[in-house]
């Protein structure tokens, strides 16, 4: 009886395979593809949030959008960023082969973990980036405390 060296990951790759054969036969061939392309997505920007001892610094990509397309506001502790990216024109001719860009409404919010200064939040737009600077109220920064030597 010869000795046979047990590979977990050949398994793991065996079984995929098995799945992917069988998916293939309930379905038929190129019905998944074809199901990722016409499938419904909803669309939601990449946002990246920034604490700095004096404020919150969110950034949102949101290419192809124009100003008067997005909504920013800051209520009770919560930013939300909104908007909508619309089809340049519908086609009536043409047949797309693939659509990956995504159109529609989005709706962002966001709870910061400090008070805000309501009066002094700026947003700016530029290059499809946006910005929003909400800088921290007196009493949510940090102080330094001195430290006595006796």
């Amino acid at each position: 009886m010869a000795l046979v060296r047990w590979r977990p990951l050949r398994d793991l790759m065996s079984i995929q395979e098995e799945m992917d054969r069988m998916l293939d036969r309930f379905f038929g061939p190129g019905l998944l593809e074809e199901m990722e392309v016409t499938t419904p997505t909803v669309w939601s920007p990449n946002v990246d949030i920034a604490e700095t001892n004096d404020a919150f610094i969110v950034t949102a990509e949101l290419p192809g959008l124009n100003k008067k397309d997005i909504h920013v506001t800051y209520k009770d502790g919560v930013l939300t960023i909104e908007g909508e990216r619309k089809r340049e024109k519908e086609e009536k001719e043409v047949n797309f082969y693939r659509v990956e860009r995504y159109y529609g409404k989005f709706c962002r919010t966001f709870h910061l973990p400090a008070e805000v200064r309501e009066d002094k939040i700026e947003a700016n737009y530029k290059d499809g980036i946006l910005t929003v600077h909400l800088p921290k109220a007196e009493k949510a920064k940090a102080k330094e405390i001195d430290i006595k030597v006796s």
